[in-house]
């Protein structure tokens, strides 16, 4: 019996997990529309809770997913230089709730620079996650002049870059 109320909390979690990566596995072509459109769906798409979030992107890391829309809250644990080689990208390594980090690589020839960027403050975004074997990147935090892939954002003090 205590077994069970054990495992309750933990299949609960399992259930929200998994309704969570449905939401992000909708086929791409049905988030497409005005660039309005795509904004509202991705501003609305703020993780509702910072581990459900951890869920996924540990899940993603662990099965070696790629080109999958996902979101997270975390803390700037590491400013990078600048990549100026191609499209210029601010880059920085965000530290989720569970431990895991990710880079955020943020397409600054596309969307605005994060100002006053600093490590140990939170940030959330949301955007493209490619996975590699330090933990993952997350790209396309930015809109998509082109209006073919979901836009995404990065929220840092109050404001939204896209």
């Amino acid at each position: 019996m205590k077994q069970r109320r054990k495992l309750k909390p933990l299949l609960a979690l399992l259930v929200f997990a998994l309704g969570l990566a449905l939401l992000n596995s909708v086929n791409k072509q049905q988030l497409l529309g005005s660039e309005a459109a795509q904004s509202q769906i991705a501003l609305t798409a703020d993780v509702e809770s910072a581990s459900g979030a951890d869920v996924l992107i540990a899940e993603a890391f662990r099965n070696g997913q790629s080109n999958i829309q996902l979101g997270g809250l975390g803390r700037v644990s590491r400013i990078l230089p600048d990549d100026n080689k191609g499209s210029r990208h601010q880059k920085f390594l965000v530290e989720l709730e569970s431990g895991h980090s990710v880079l955020i690589a943020h397409n600054i020839d596309l969307a605005q620079r994060v100002k006053h960027l600093r490590e140990g403050q939170s940030i959330e975004f949301y955007g493209e996650y490619e996975w590699n074997k330090q933990g993952g990147v997350i790209h396309w935090t930015h809109h998509d002049p082109k209006g073919i892939h979901p836009g995404g954002w990065l929220r840092y003090q109050g404001q939204v870059y896209k």
